[in-house]
């Protein structure tokens, strides 16, 4: 299987970014319809186009650059990037710079006042990359109940800005971006929620059941899918990735699915995780399984010490059987690529952090409640944070912050789905999941699991509208969205 892989000779190399401060500063940019003379530093296309899946898998879906992932963009932290993105598409588009500190009108939703690039038009950016680490870039078109829009398609392209001093012992990177295509709805459908740490919260469970009675129609439309792929290629097609005996590979994982959960294990090794979400970790440790919600990165170094032909792949059988794996080959290794599936694993997110810290105390904490009306919206899962469903009208629900102030976010899940939750143009700091407290956890994306509590602070350190929402393109499309305002 195909592998973005950088070698060591080739460029800078680092194991991760350093974790982000809370309270740096805003950057430089601009947006221009009618750009200025210099020369962009990159060019994006969005335009349909094939992917080659398998020798009989070819799919047509909107990309970058005519290819998925779309270009590895390596970027230098605080070095001013100019981006041209040009629009061949017949409907207007959104590029999205995910994970990244940079001003509202080019984070890339339109929420937050980025102007939409026109249909067969194009759009100058520029910005100062910040924080370091591994970011990516994706659509952020609503799709509704258009399966050939927003993250559905394969508008996803990984970004790794160059911290400025930093350096790490490991021998190769390789960019791993995980995703499925031939999306189709269906009705219902239970998420797999048992490898979460944390047990259900009866009174979360109580408020979930008593929504199911209010509305109790079928279950909401849900999105599954028939072909899986890592770097655009299904298991068993494309070229392995191959290493030697003793190689440290740091691997960036990257999914962009539009709403799955996705798992990864190579039987016989371990991962030691160094940075989440592109920052470091302040407590790396290894674990049997990698496990990431809709948008999370996750970087881990493995040492190549069990040699053969592997398979890198989902735990789900039916998931890694249409194509969710690739193929980890030793040199001199011969053989069919085998499987072995790994002891259960529950992901904990607090184990990477400090055990012996406490977060600072918040200026202010908002308490958001999660209920799902089941089929509410013409047959769709209708999302309500605090009672009431995102309106673009009325741009609500909203938060009002205060720069420099310190907030906290604490979510209650009272329905059995699990909720990837970013905000944008922020990092924030992980203070409880699963009912355990943690410290020093930076991310822009946690997993809320279900009829479970998550609790995570942010400063607010980067003026302008800015959006919050769940990851998984359905519940974002249906309610599940707020907007943060500085006063």
């Amino acid at each position: 299987m195909r592998s973005i892989s950088v070698s060591r000779r080739a460029s800078l190399k680092v194991i991760a970014a350093t974790a982000p401060s809370l309270f740096a500063g805003p950057l430089l940019a601009q947006t221009t319809a009618n750009p200025p003379a210099e020369k962009a530093d990159y060019t994006i296309r969005i335009a349909t186009g094939l992917v080659d899946l398998a020798d009989d898998r070819i799919v047509s879906t909107t990309l970058y650059n005519g290819q998925f992932p779309g270009p590895l963009l390596r970027l230098r932290e605080g070095k001013r990037v100019v981006v041209d993105v040009h629009n061949d598409t017949d409907t207007p588009e959104l590029l999205h710079w995910h994970g990244q500190m940079i001003p509202s009108d080019v984070d890339g939703a339109s929420e937050e006042g980025t102007p939409f690039i026109p249909a067969h038009g194009m759009r100058r950016i520029a910005f100062v990359p910040k924080p370091a680490g591994f970011r990516f870039y994706h659509t952020h078109v609503p799709a509704y109940d258009d399966l050939n829009r927003g993250t559905y398609t394969g508008q996803a392209g990984p970004v790794y800005i160059e911290p400025a001093n930093n350096s790490g012992a490991y021998d190769r990177e390789v960019f791993l971006v995980l995703k499925e295509f031939l999306p189709s709805f269906s009705r219902g459908g239970d998420m797999a929620m048992d490898f979460l740490v944390g047990d259900p919260i009866k009174t979360l469970q109580d408020i979930g059941q008593k929504a199911d009675d209010q509305f109790k129609g079928p279950k909401g439309y849900e999105v599954g899918y028939d072909l899986f792929s890592i770097n655009g290629k299904m298991l068993g097609h494309g070229d392995p990735i191959r290493v030697k005996q003793g190689e440290r590979v740091l691997f960036h994982v990257l999914n962009a699915s539009a709403g799955e959960i996705r798992s990864l294990a190579l039987p016989g090794h371990v991962f030691r995780i160094v940075a989440l979400d592109g920052n470091l970790v302040p407590t790396p440790a290894d674990v049997p399984v990698l496990w990431l919600g809709t948008a999370e990165r996750i970087s881990a170094i493995v040492e190549m010490n069990r040699p053969g032909v592997w398979v890198m792949g989902d735990l789900a059988d039916d998931d890694r059987g249409h194509g969710m794996g690739i193929v980890v080959e030793y040199a001199d290794a011969k053989g069919e690529p085998q499987w072995q599936k790994p002891q259960p694993y529950k992901w904990d997110y607090t184990i990477f952090g400090k055990s012996d810290a406490t977060p600072a105390s918040p200026d202010q904490t908002f308490d958001v409640m999660v209920v799902k009306h089941n089929g509410a919206d013409n047959g769709f899962n209708q999302w309500l944070l605090n009672g009431e469903a995102f309106s673009m009208t009325a741009m609500k629900p909203a938060y009002t912050v205060h720069e420099g102030g310190r907030y906290r976010f604490k979510f209650h899940n009272a329905s059995d789905d699990i909720h990837p939750l970013h905000l944008h143009r922020h990092s924030f700091e992980l203070v409880r999941v699963g009912g355990k407290p943690t410290a020093g956890v930076i991310k822009d994306v946690v997993m809320l699991g279900g009829f479970q509590d998550v609790e995570f602070d942010f400063v607010a350190n980067n003026p302008g509208p800015t959006l919050f929402h769940c990851h998984q393109q359905l519940h974002m499309d249906f309610g599940f969205m707020a907007m943060v305002n500085y006063a």
